[in-house]
């Protein structure tokens, strides 16, 4: 049976290129095809040391030959002309998911903000420690949602460590859980992002709520100071093991968030959207099996209580949204990897982060320039906060475009505007609202600096070209502040405009 011959049609593409590389380590022999020459193939790296023909800018007749059956992509109907000539059982993705299970332990993360931190660091743990977790390869692409979590979970590893997203799409998330056999995962926090595509709040929170239906009676570590969990958690009725955790930390400021029975509750915020908070159907701050105290943003430290013992916890990242990040991690790699404590924690230590996430690109005329990947408003707010208390004054260069359409856009850039001295609008939709405040207020002329925007159209997040990522940072420094943070998609991968300045 392992020398079976299966031709994946499309392994340039994300799935086949995923599909041919899980066939490969299971035995099998692979032939691959793809119309795109070698020179255009975006994943071709991926397959070097596979010992896999592949059969670039076309699909000959001797392709279909050579193969015991094929693989054909779901782009690609059975009734198009290029499978015609195949004579062979023809399979699709559906067939290699039935056919190939992850045999091993996995373990999802999901959440609004925080995902890929998560995710990083608890692989980096696992490695320190000699646990291979499987990896996609994709280069360029952060796999968290459609089929590549799916089929990433089938690669050869100790265990499968992966993020979990939706693109706002209803079903991903729980099509994920099932077709990866999870058992355990991390929700971060539930803030709101991709209304455009869902529509109200409660809407996202619900398609998020198919990471507790499908883990079922599995184990879920939660970020409890968030009331839109808790109240998931309540209204699915859990029956699995739920650890939790938070932060014992005075709020600093008041946020209203609606709650799964469909009231406003008002959430004293310890960052925004989770804190303290109580609503009239019963669900309110819980006592907690973790609780980080003691937070030190200086000094990077703080205070870890476990059920067990005390821990003084050396951070390798700023911001306190972080203290939310790393205690989860501490909280799965003890559960899940089953490691103790002295074992992460100094890789925990030595974390310096995820490119774009609070990362310092470089000093240009004196002045600092920060990049964060920030593109929903409570990530926006959240990471602008933690700015604040760590340096103080700062331009913000906004490149977002929200995914959640007009709303997020003008709760983003209030945000901007409540904790930044100067705004330098660089995405069309900020330049839009930018008019609109003038207009409304034209004292804030020595506040907000209108940048040149070209005819981009946003994708995604990608709210800003390259040219408008740039002209916004040149403006930022002539403004009289000695830190910058550009924000958004556009801000991180562009942001090697930085060294051309």
């Amino acid at each position: 049976m392992n020398k079976k011959t299966f031709g994946v049609i499309g392994v340039c593409g994300a799935n086949g290129n995923l599909i041919a590389r899980i066939l490969k380590q299971r035995g099998y022999n692979v032939i691959g095809t793809d119309l795109s020459f070698k020179k255009d193939c975006r994943f071709v790296k991926s397959l070097e040391g596979y010992d896999i023909e592949v059969f670039y800018g076309k699909t000959p007749d001797s392709f279909f030959k050579k193969v015991d059956c094929v693989v054909r992509p779901l782009s690609l109907s059975k009734d198009s002309e290029i499978l015609k000539k195949c004579d062979k059982p023809i399979l699709d993705l559906y067939d290699i998911i039935d056919m190939i299970k992850p045999e091993k332990p996995v373990f999802g993360i999901t959440g609004t903000n925080g995902k890929t931190t998560t995710t990083t660091l608890l692989k980096k743990i696992a490695y320190d420690n000699g646990i291979k977790p499987c990896e996609h390869d994709l280069e360029g692409m952060q796999g968290n949602a459609e089929f590549i979590p799916i089929l990433q979970s089938r690669l050869d590893g100790d265990v499968g460590i992966l993020e979990v997203g939706t693109f706002g799409k209803p079903g991903t998330i729980g099509r994920i859980v099932k077709n990866t056999d999870m058992t355990a995962g991390l929700i971060t926090n539930i803030t709101p992002d991709h209304l455009n595509d869902l529509g109200s709040f409660m809407d996202y929170a619900n398609v998020k709520a198919e990471f507790i239906k499908e883990i079922g009676e599995g184990k879920l570590i939660v970020n409890a100071n968030d009331p839109t969990i808790i109240g998931l958690l309540r209204e699915l009725d859990f029956k699995g093991e739920l650890i939790t955790f938070g932060i014992n930390e005075i709020p600093d400021s008041m946020g209203m968030k609606e709650c799964v029975c469909g009231r406003e509750i008002a959430v004293k915020e310890i960052i925004s959207g989770c804190g303290y908070y109580f609503c009239k159907c019963g669900i309110t701050t819980p006592q907690v099996d973790y609780i980080a105290t003691n937070v030190d943003l200086v000094n990077r430290t703080f205070d870890l209580f476990t059920p067990t013992e005390k821990l003084t916890v050396k951070m390798g990242i700023d911001g306190l949204h972080n203290v939310y990040n790393l205690t989860g991690v501490i909280i799965a790699a003890h559960e899940f990897l089953d490691l103790p404590y002295d074992k992460i924690l100094p890789s925990i230590a030595d974390f310096n982060g995820v490119s774009g996430r609070m990362e310092e690109v470089g000093k240009v005329k004196g002045k600092d320039i920060y990049v964060d990947y920030a593109h929903n408003p409570a990530g926006v707010e959240t990471v602008l906060k933690e700015f604040k208390k760590l340096f103080g004054e700062f331009t913000t260069v906004i490149t977002v475009s929200s995914e959640s359409g007009y709303i997020g856009d003008i709760d983003i850039f209030n945000s901007v505007l409540k904790f930044s001295k100067f705004i330098v609008p660089a995405s069309v939709a900020s330049q839009k609202i930018a008019v609109e405040k003038l207009r409304e207020n034209p004292k804030l002329n020595d506040r907000i600096f209108l940048n040149h925007v070209d005819d981009f159209v946003k994708t995604g997040t990608l709210g800003a070209s390259e040219e408008e990522v740039r002209d916004g940072l040149i403006k930022a420094l002539n403004l009289d502040c000695e830190m910058i943070i550009a924000i958004g998609e556009a801000a991180t991968k562009f942001k090697s405009v930085v060294f051309e300045l």
